[in-house]
């Protein structure tokens, strides 16, 4: 199975005078379909995504992210945006049209005194964490360092400091957006504030972000990390335990509880990989010595099989999980918020870890509140902030004869857990959207009218349409 081609969109058939009108353009690279570098261009971290765009632009800066836009708006072309190219629901490529690809684009500025950065649209995480390391710093970004920097800030911004330093948003202090019109705007809180508060959340529908300036914090070289990895058959004790230790754990513990097994990678025992366990990965954002104590009972919830935890560099912390989740592998992550991690909740939770389909699928239970929780739902696009737990169904598989029953097994997870949840979900993790304006409401909650009302401003035509897609509201341009 691969994914369904591009939602149905249509795109204009490009004929090849326009494709030479765009190349005359841009100063970056095009790249068409029958080029020695094409099927590298349009291959995501998603080998379930098999998609052909008419043509890949590698911007080299944002006139040609200007160029592309106008092109592909004037044409009636569909447009795609490409930043990490990490989204599992597929969104950076399409069938037919353009895709703006930033990848050459990734720049990273620190200012150690402002505690600033300055970081292209194309950036990786690891890029940002490379440069602010070298002054002490770190911006709140994603668990795995190939992830790029735009795709997981739109959509809110999960990471291992997102308890003691909020969520990439909220340390958002500006962006330069390229909008439907072909203007680069900077939007802040100073300027195109309603432009700046849309795009902290749902940002992908209403432009193409070319710049990022971020707050940074404090952090590391070295910080504490809590890995034990416990046997699945104590995992009823461990996450009633483990749900405990989170209701009065300080913020600076970022902590998840993942039913999964012990990787079949390198740095483990031959012996114990695939083994079925609950791991805990918990990060300290404070010095490493009292996050050993603060975090030591987390070692002690039952008998560990084998047990990771150590002060490492923050940056190995941020790249930890990079080779669980190599590029081609097949992927299909939904998520739902869970306001009761109940008994039944975990009941819940460790039967479809016992019934997965394979050793590969994993169920990350990410504690969630303190600094996150407490920006006004109002503030920032990003809807939920009140949720405790978020519980993401992580179908990963490599047979894509195995498709069907890794997807339905995510679904299934999902439906389990409503009882547990008062709707929303974290928007990088959508499956496919498949149900679209429902997900959508649900993950914006109030927030979502005047997210439509904005996008009919900003994006009346909806250009930027291959996302967690926002139509505009009905009615003339604002």
């Amino acid at each position: 199975m691969t994914m369904e081609r591009s939602k149905g969109i249509e795109s204009t058939p490009l004929a090849a005078d326009a494709v030479q009108d765009l190349r005359s353009r841009i100063r970056g690279t095009l790249v068409q379909p029958g080029d020695a570098h094409y099927d590298e261009a349009r291959r995501l971290q998603n080998g379930l995504i098999d998609r052909r765009p008419a043509v890949i632009v590698r911007c080299s800066g944002a006139a040609d992210v200007v160029e592309t836009v106008n092109f592909a708006r004037d044409r009636g072309v569909l447009l795609s945006v490409r930043g990490g190219g990490h989204n599992v629901a597929g969104n950076a490529m399409n069938d037919g049209g353009v895709v703006i690809d930033l990848s050459s684009m990734r720049g990273v500025r620190v200012d150690p005194s402002g505690r600033t950065v300055r970081a292209a649209g194309g950036t990786t995480w690891g890029d940002v964490d490379r440069e602010t390391q070298l002054f002490g710093l770190a911006v709140p970004g994603g668990v795995v360092s190939t992830t790029g920097i735009g795709g997981l800030t739109l959509h809110g911004g999960y990471g291992h400091l997102r308890r003691k330093h909020g969520l990439s948003i909220d340390n958002l202090l500006s962006v330069d957006i390229v909008t439907a019109d072909g203007q680069v705007r900077t939007a802040s809180a100073h300027e195109h504030d309603d432009l700046f508060w849309a795009v902290r959340g749902a940002g992908s529908n209403f432009g193409v972000v070319t710049s990022f300036e971020f707050r940074a914090h404090p952090v590391g070289p070295q910080v504490q990390l809590c890995a034990p990895f416990y046997p699945l058959e104590d995992g009823r004790k461990v996450l009633r335990a483990w749900r405990e230790f989170t209701a009065s754990a300080p913020d600076e513990v970022n902590s998840l509880a993942i039913p999964w097994s012990v990787p079949d990678a390198d740095g483990f025992p031959p012996e114990l990989r695939r083994c079925p366990v609950v791991s805990l990965a918990a990060v300290y954002a404070g010095p490493a010595e009292e996050g050993a104590r603060v975090m030591q009972p987390l070692r002690e919830l039952a008998t560990p099989l084998l047990d990771l935890s150590g002060a490492l560099p923050f940056t190995a912390i941020q790249s930890a999980f990079d080779p669980f989740f190599p590029k081609g592998n097949l992927y299909y992550w939904k998520s739902t918020y869970v306001h009761d991690l109940s008994d039944a909740c975990i009941d819940a939770i460790l039967d479809a870890a016992a019934n997965r389909p394979s050793h590969m699928p994993d169920i990350p239970i990410w504690h969630l509140g303190g600094a996150m929780s407490r920006v006004a739902e109002s503030q920032t696009a990003y809807g939920h902030r009140d949720a405790p737990y978020l519980v993401t169904a992580e179908a990963n598989w490599v047979d894509a004869r195995e498709s069907d029953r890794h997807i339905q097994w995510a679904r299934d997870l999902l439906a389990t857990l409503q009882p547990f949840s008062r709707g929303g979900l974290y928007l990088n993790f959508p499956g496919f959207g498949e149900e679209k304006e429902v997900m959508l409401r649900a993950a914006h909650g109030s927030n979502y009218d005047q997210l439509s009302t904005l996008k009919r401003k900003y994006d009346p035509d909806n250009l930027f349409r291959m996302n967690i897609n926002i139509p505009p509201a009905e009615g003339p341009a604002v």
